[in-house]
């Protein structure tokens, strides 16, 4: 298949009862009410042509990726959460009851700083971890490979234990709806419930296999510095981050890229293993959310929007309610 005849990539984030999807320039967010109604929340994706020029820059790219879809995903997933459990009418007063924190530091900035907490955490307890039994495993690789044991074993006791939580549970289901729409689309299928149920719930894009991958980036990349003393130990884990980071989502890239390349595909699996616990199959009723917030994506891509949409939709009526985009 030429250059030109690929599809856009189209990248996915699950929501409290919902899905929101991007595209180039839109992000659309659909979810499901308490009164069985889909709503939808637009986002057009600002342009800022210093960040553009970063994200062709191989490695640097990643960086700003992350950051971008922390921001832009904080905003739909607190649409989702303040939405889904209410009757239409009732999130007003909802709204009314924002955060002063949110407030202040505002829902993006908020959620970049729930994704660097993360990373630190998720970075350095194995890392104290790894020390504390350095009487059984002394030497640098040693402690570089008990490190990252650590590492894998705190990811998949989290994912774990967060998947046995019902609402979760709905969330990875929903992540998998993502996920099957995003593969009937590449396997260019007409966007029906049946065609897409019939989709795997893996893809090799997914950002559990990022998060996979800066495990094992991680160690490779360790092997460069030096292990002790302990503190610089520490200031170098600190320091890597952006560039685990960067090589992760770089590696990701081309794993995606080999996925119908026989033998080498199996380099993406890892992270396709990881996603048996981050994704769940959904119903029929999740699937449609996908759906719903998919083809609303494509339509205001391909025609554009100059405000935000607000749509409840049911069988009986359609009701829509347009607002300034803030």
């Amino acid at each position: 298949m030429g250059k030109e005849q690929q599809p856009p990539a189209y990248g996915g984030q699950a929501l409290v009862e919902g899905v929101m999807f991007g595209g180039k320039n839109h992000t659309v967010a659909a979810i499901r009410r308490k009164d069985d109604t889909i709503d939808y929340f637009h986002l057009p994706k600002e342009k800022n042509s210093v960040r553009m020029k970063l994200k062709k820059i191989p490695f640097v790219r990643g960086i700003v990726a992350l950051i971008e879809s922390a921001s832009v995903g904080s905003r739909h997933l607190t649409f989702s959460s303040e939405r889904y459990d209410v009757m239409p009418g009732e999130e007003i007063e909802k709204e009314e009851e924002t955060s002063k924190l949110a407030m202040v530091l505002g829902v993006a900035a908020v959620g970049v700083l729930s994704l660097l907490f993360g990373k630190f955490v998720f970075t350095l307890i194995p890392v104290f971890l790894a020390q504390a039994l350095q009487f059984v495993a002394p030497g640098k690789t040693a402690q570089i490979l008990l490190e990252s044991l650590f590492k894998l074993i705190l990811l998949l006791t989290y994912v774990s234990l967060i998947s046995m939580t019902p609402l979760i549970k709905r969330v990875f289901q929903y992540h998998g709806a993502e996920h099957k729409v995003i593969n009937a689309y590449e396997n260019k299928l007409p966007m029906t419930v049946e065609n897409v149920q019939a989709q795997s719930r893996l893809h090799f894009r997914c950002g559990s296999s990022f998060m996979l991958f800066t495990v094992i980036v991680g160690m490779f990349v360790y092997f460069l510095v030096p292990t002790d003393p302990f503190w610089l130990r520490i200031v170098n884990r600190i320091l890597l981050i952006p560039v685990v980071l960067g090589i992760s989502f770089e590696v990701l890239q081309l794993t995606n890229s080999l996925r119908n390349v026989p033998v080498l595909k199996y380099l993406g699996y890892p992270g396709l293993w990881l996603q048996l616990l981050t994704t769940k199959d959904p119903d029929d009723k999740q699937v449609e959310v996908a759906i719903a917030s998919f083809e609303r994506l494509l339509e205001i891509e391909e025609h554009g929007a100059v405000a935000m949409e607000v749509v409840t939709k049911s069988d009986s009526e359609t009701e829509t309610e347009t607002v300034p985009v803030t």
